[in-house]
C-alpha cells in the first residue's frame, strides 16, 4: 500500500489562528493596495471624486479578486481532499485487512510498540475504521473540510476592511493634509498587522513590522511620485 502525504493535523485552535492570519495578511493587502492607488490619485490631482473613485474601485476590484482567487484556491484543495477520502473509503471496502496492517505500522512508527499499536488500530477501527485512516494517514477530518464560500468571503471581508483606512485617510482630512494623514495612517496600521501577523507566526514582531513599513513606505512614494509627475504632463 502507499501511503499517502500530508501536513500535520491541526488542531480547532490551530485552525482558528490560521484563519486569523490569513484575516491578517488579507487586510495587509487592501491597505497597502488602496494606499498605493490613492495615494498616486492624490498626487495627481487634489480633486475629491477622482480620488475617491479610483479608491471604491480599487476596493470593489481588490475584494473581488481576493475572494475568486481565495475560492478557486480553496475549491481545488477540497477537490484533492475529497479526491484522497473517497480512495481512502475505496481501499477500506476492498482491502480491509491490508489496511489494518497499514493503521497499525502507522501507528508503530508513532514509536507505539507493535503490540500497542495494533491494539490502538483494532479499537479505532472498531469503533470507526474511515475516520482512523483519514486521521492518521491523510491527516484529514471528513466533517471539517474547508468551505471555499467561507474562505472567500473571509478574504472579502479582510480585504474590504484593510482597503477603508487608506481610503477614509485620504478622503476625510483637508486636501492639504490628505497625504500625509494617509501616510501616517497607513504606515500605524503597516505597524500594527505586521506586529499581529508575527505574534500568530512565532517570528520577532520587529523585524515582520520594519519590513510592512518601509515597503508600504516605499510604495506610497514612488506612486504619489508617479502620480504627480503624471498630474504635471498630462495637466
Amino acid at each position: 500500500m502507499v501511503l499517502h502525504p500530508g501536513e500535520p493535523h491541526d488542531t480547532a485552535m490551530a485552525g482558528r489562528l490560521n484563519w486569523l492570519r490569513a484575516g491578517v495578511l488579507g487586510a495587509n493587502d487592501g491597505i497597502v493596495s488602496t494606499a498605493g492607488l490613492v495615494i498616486g490619485v492624490a498626487g495627481a490631482t487634489t480633486a475629491t471624486a477622482p480620488i475617491a473613485t479610483a479608491g471604491l474601485a480599487g476596493l470593489v476590484a481588490g475584494a473581488v479578486s481576493m475572494a475568486l482567487g481565495e475560492y478557486v484556491s480553496v475549491s481545488s484543495q477540497r477537490d484533492t481532499e475529497r479526491a484522497l477520502l473517497d480512495k481512502e473509503r475505496d481501499e477500506l471496502a476492498r482491502f480491509p485487512e491490508e489496511e489494518f496492517e497499514e493503521l497499525a505500522a502507522l501507528y508503530e512508527a508513532k514509536g507505539l510498540s507493535p503490540a500497542t499499536a495494533r491494539q490502538v488500530a483494532r479499537e479505532l477501527s472498531e469503533r470507526d475504521a474511515f475516520a482512523a485512516h483519514a486521521d492518521v494517514e491523510l491527516h484529514l477530518d471528513p466533517d471539517e473540510l474547508t468551505s471555499p464560500w467561507q474562505a472567500a468571503a473571509a478574504s472579502a471581508v479582510a480585504f474590504t476592511a484593510g482597503s477603508l483606512l487608506p481610503l477614509g485617510a485620504i478622503l476625510l482630512p483637508p486636501p492639504g493634509f490628505r497625504v500625509a494623514a494617509t501616510f501616517v495612517v497607513v504606515l500605524v496600521a503597516l505597524a500594527a498587522t505586521g506586529y499581529l501577523s508575527a505574534r500568530l507566526g512565532g517570528a520577532r514582531p520587529a523585524r515582520a513590522m520594519a519590513r510592512l513599513v518601509l515597503g508600504g513606505a516605499t510604495g506610497m512614494a514612488v506612486t504619489y511620485g508617479i502620480g504627480t509627475l503624471v498630474g504635471a504632463t498630462v495637466g
